[in-house]
């Protein structure tokens, strides 16, 4: 059931990728579970084994791609089992031996081991930081640019039309992580990109139950490139966490309201005091990334990051707070929070702090937070 352009992000959300309406039927349908299908005679119809689609799978990659790009019939979306299987399957799938490909330096902390992966393959990997476009400096001959923006978990912004038009002149192909912004911020496909990817265990699906990923992309041809690897590598959701998914989606647009919210409710709370430093939100009017954020973003995400001084002060917050679970992954509707550095794989000060605000009341989920922190000050 595709909607019209014209409505509102929560009417979106609420119908996205629902069948047309028959008596009796349920208006979501339950979840399919199988292997195969009935498939007599000749080989045709678009269900046949269990690795290649599912009714389900169906449902839902037509309700994300009604919201990656409202309107636009020549889009087809593809899930996975998780974030990283899609990023994957855009890397493997575009690049051969030989490629250039440009990696954002101070991307998700996995990227590193992707870069090495894909360096075993005779893959020349290339990376610069997001903010600044500095990726501009290191795209001639490149196949492939894969840009994160906001970036995670540094907050930066790139200028996603200028990149994608300077690639697209260099005839290379164009992804975007859309993760931390989700449809409801940002649609990378309107901005110039050829695929958008996202990992939908996040503040898409906002419960922190599930893992998921998605490819969203209006070429058919890399579409089915890209398919092709999915079915090689088996990286398929199951067709219980592809309904969860699509229900989630229905709240999309009321977690994303009060978590945004929140996250700029608690950047402001702390935007003055002596113990905070590099507090970043692409939300605040002074913060570096803003004014790009403003021009391509249309709402700034759940995610904060500030530095406290040292290690054993963050570790001290952290232990202080009671409202906010000490937890990887963000854009749960429980606010989440973690000292980044632990993991070893980002670039970031010991006393690094990425926070997730969920949908706890606003005055609750700061009071918590500013105790915590003059509690880890005493």
């Amino acid at each position: 059931m595709t909607q019209p352009t014209q409505i509102g992000d929560g009417t979106r959300a609420v119908r996205a990728g629902l069948p047309e309406a028959s008596k009796n039927d349920p208006t979501l349908p339950g979840p399919v579970f199988a292997a195969h299908f009935h498939l007599p005679g000749d080989v045709s119809g678009p269900y046949t084994y269990g690795r290649d689609d599912n009714p389900t799978w169906t449902h839902l990659e037509r309700a994300i791609g009604e919201l990656e790009a409202p309107g636009q019939e020549d889009v087809d979306t593809l899930v996975f089992a998780s974030g990283m299987a899609a990023i994957s399957a855009v890397l493997f799938s575009q690049l051969k031996a030989g490629d250039v490909v440009v990696l954002p330096s101070d991307g998700y902390q996995v990227f590193p081991l992707v870069r090495e992966q894909l360096t075993a393959f005779g893959i020349e990997v290339r990376t610069a930081p997001t903010g600044g476009d500095a990726q501009l400096d290191v795209l001639d001959g490149a196949k492939l640019l894969w840009i994160e923006t906001p970036s995670n978990p540094g907050l930066d912004v790139c200028d996603v039309r200028r990149l994608a038009e300077a690639a697209h002149a260099r005839g290379a192909l164009v992804a975007v992580d859309n993760t931390l912004a989700t449809p409801l911020g940002q649609r990378p496909l309107e901005l110039g990109a050829d695929f958008s990817v996202a990992s939908g265990t996040k503040q898409l699906t906002g419960h922190g139950d599930i893992l998921l990923g998605y490819v969203t992309c209006r070429d058919a041809e890399l579409t089915t490139s890209v398919r092709g690897w999915r079915k090689i590598v088996g990286a398929i959701p199951g067709p219980m966490e592809a309904w969860l998914a699509h229900r989630s989606l229905a709240t999309l647009q009321l977690r994303a309201e009060r978590q945004n919210a929140n996250a700029l409710a608690l950047a402001l709370a702390l935007h003055d005091r002596d113990d905070i430093e590099s507090l970043r939100y692409p939300g605040l009017p002074d913060d570096p990334s803003h004014k790009i954020a403003a021009q391509q973003m249309r709402r700034f995400g759940c995610v904060v990051s500030f530095t406290l001084p040292t290690r054993a002060r963050a570790e001290r917050f952290m232990e202080s707070l009671t409202l906010v679970d000490d937890a990887t992954s963000f854009g749960g509707v429980r606010s989440t929070a973690e000292r980044r550095r632990r993991w070893g794989g980002d670039d970031v000060p010991e006393g690094f702090i990425r926070f997730s605000a969920g949908a706890e009341d606003p005055d609750d989920l700061v009071a918590d937070v500013l105790r915590a922190l003059d509690e880890a000050a005493a």
